[in-house]
């Protein structure tokens, strides 16, 4: 159990029965949201922006100015490993954030090939502790507690030994070592709740933010989560691992599968790489994230062919229909388009 759960359970927070999420939905519409889903690899020497150029699909010389981004690891063939946050946290140093299901076989995969480099990869989960905020007034939370706000997405606010980073949807992520936490929750307006991690999913959901789980470790090319337009994908930078599929499709191939909001009444929670099917029960493409709102539905992200979802009806296996919904970013038309 982390500090911060540890300081919750202190303070009367119910937790869930392994003790590693909240389990109570607060009733405020600012919410503070313990990031306990997630652990944090630290990547660190005079090397790390080179390693991590030469193996991610972002450009880390964008990270470097900007502070944050998202990126993808990928194989040979460039289907996604492994997906994560990346944060700037030193000259010489990047924390990246992933889900805590994927992060044995992500370091894993990267640590065959930092062998090569000054740098060294080091899990610090036990060392530091994420925050989410989200609601109408997590940019003024942000404001009182740093006295400053990142102006754009992936803008961050550097700390010692720590970050603030915008995400998209108006959210913020609060990553500090875990003897700072204490100091800066003192701070929080008492306007604010404490969120269950489920709300951070479904904020991620509705900001059309694409995550792995080990099921659909390696299913996707990274254009099939639309990670391109969350800026996760650079089509400049030079060689990294998958890079000449990834860049094939961009600029000689079509796209035929991309990543749609849709929404669901079933019966039970959609999970990874479970099936889409058309009205024919033909199979269209597979779940990449779900989570339940607060209507007794659930809002997914499902890669689907793109030709099953301008045609209409769509299926989970159970037999719950699709609705889909307007995804908060635009997708370039000209990459549906033969070459």
């Amino acid at each position: 159990m982390s500090s911060l759960t540890d300081l919750l359970t202190s303070q009367g927070i119910k937790m869930c029965p392994a003790g590693d999420c909240v389990s109570t939905n607060s009733q405020k519409t600012t919410l503070a949201i313990p990031l306990e889903q997630y652990r944090v690899l630290s990547i660190k020497g005079p090397d790390c922006w080179k390693f991590l150029q030469g193996q991610l699909t972002c450009d880390m010389d964008e990270v470097k100015n900007r502070g944050s981004s998202l990126g993808a690891h990928c194989n040979i063939k460039g289907h996604m490993l492994s997906l994560f946050r990346i944060m700037r946290i030193a000259d010489d140093e990047v924390w990246l954030r992933m889900d805590a299901s994927i992060f044995d076989t992500a370091v894993t995969n990267l640590k065959k090939y930092i062998v090569f480099s000054k740098a060294e990869a080091c899990e610090i989960t036990d060392q530091v502790t994420g925050l989410g905020l989200l609601g109408p007034g997590a940019t003024a939370v942000i404001d009182k507690l740093f006295e400053r706000v990142p102006s754009e997405d992936n803008g961050i606010i550097s700390l010692n030994q720590g970050a603030v980073v915008r995400v998209p949807g108006d959210r913020f992520e609060l990553w500090v070592t875990q003897d700072k936490l204490p100091d800066h929750l003192s701070n929080v307006p008492d306007r604010v709740g404490i969120g269950a991690i489920d709300a951070w999913q479904l904020s991620e959901i509705n900001a059309g933010i694409p995550d792995l789980r080990p099921e659909t470790q390696e299913a996707f090319i990274p254009q099939m989560t639309n990670l391109q337009a969350l800026a996760g994908v650079s089509f400049r930078k030079g060689c990294y691992t998958g890079q000449e599929i990834v860049t094939r499709l961009q600029h000689r191939g079509q796209l035929k599968k991309s990543m749609y909001l849709v929404s669901t009444s079933s019966p039970q929670p959609p999970q990874p790489l479970q099936k889409v099917l058309t009205a024919e029960q033909q199979s269209c493409g597979q779940v990449v994230l779900a989570a339940s709102d607060n209507d007794g539905q659930y809002r997914l992200l499902a890669v689907i062919t793109k030709k099953a979802a301008d045609q209409g009806e769509l299926f989970l296996e159970d037999g719950s229909q699709l609705q889909l919904e307007s995804l908060p970013y635009t997708l370039d038309p000209a990459l549906f388009l033969p070459k």
